[in-house]
């Protein structure tokens, strides 16, 4: 299993220091993200990977942690050594109370 395979952190170890970046399409992330997570639809990546930095710790999240295992999996595949994927994604995130915004300002959800 790739998830396996990419290293991951929980929830509780992502701390405000490090660079969230949330690969989910457009309509996910308007219902509900993480406050100053950067939007990088995964469709995105390969052109805007000058985007991510390499200077910090980057977490990388989608809903549950599949997809974001691959995007974790690219770039450190492509020189990025502090990538990390959220385990559980964004459905772990508001399960654990972390903060959340959508677009538009209703109430967050994780779609």
């Amino acid at each position: 299993m790739l998830a396996a395979r990419v290293p991951t952190l929980t929830v509780a170890h992502v701390t405000d220091d490090m660079h969230l970046v949330d690969v989910r399409e457009a309509d996910e992330w308007a219902a509900g993200h993480a406050p100053g997570a950067q939007h990088l639809p995964m469709s995105q990546l390969v052109g805007r990977l000058t985007e991510v930095p390499r200077d910090r710790e980057v977490v990388v999240v989608c809903r549950s942690g599949h997809r974001s295992a691959h995007v974790v999996a690219y770039l450190r595949h492509h020189g990025w050594h502090h990538v990390h994927n959220l385990d559980g994604g964004m459905r772990d995130w508001a399960a654990s109370g972390r903060p959340m915004v959508a677009e538009g300002g209703g109430a967050p959800q994780v779609l």
